[in-house]
């Protein structure tokens, strides 16, 4: 196995690790004003959480054309892994113009279910790193 396409995967990897992380921080500050927003905290939280979704969204998008690289990457080593990291729709229309507690509730719950898809591709990009560095 070429030793220069193990080293370009490996570069492809931690690009998409870099970005999962930086999500993964958004992620956090969304869910942390998401339980400001729940505990009652009005327009101005509400609009906060929504830029910080609004960020976190862009850098999830950022970590799926990353992972995307990573994939094509592993290809040429023959460590093709199926990484996938899917986002739904945040309801921020749901939340933000209907802001009740349901929404907000819907709202975290995709925040949560997004963190643990990152914090998933994190842990499979590192390991998938690992093996690599192994070469």
């Amino acid at each position: 196995m070429p030793e220069q396409e193990i080293k370009e995967a490996i570069f492809a990897g931690e690009r998409a690790l870099r970005a999962l992380k930086v999500a993964q921080e958004d992620l956090g500050s969304a869910r942390n004003w998401g339980i400001a927003d729940l505990l009652g905290g009005g327009f101005f939280v509400n609009l906060i959480k929504h830029s910080r979704l609004e960020g976190a969204s862009a850098h999830m998008e950022t970590a799926r054309e990353e992972l995307k690289s990573f994939q094509r990457e592993l290809r040429d080593v023959a460590l093709y892994t199926e990484l996938q990291l899917n986002i739904g729709d945040f309801l921020t229309f749901a939340d933000f113009f209907f802001d009740g507690l349901i929404a907000d509730y819907m709202v975290q719950s995709k925040i949560t279910d997004a963190r643990r898809q990152v914090e998933q591709a994190i842990s499979q990009v590192e390991q998938i790193l690992a093996d690599l560095r192994r070469l």
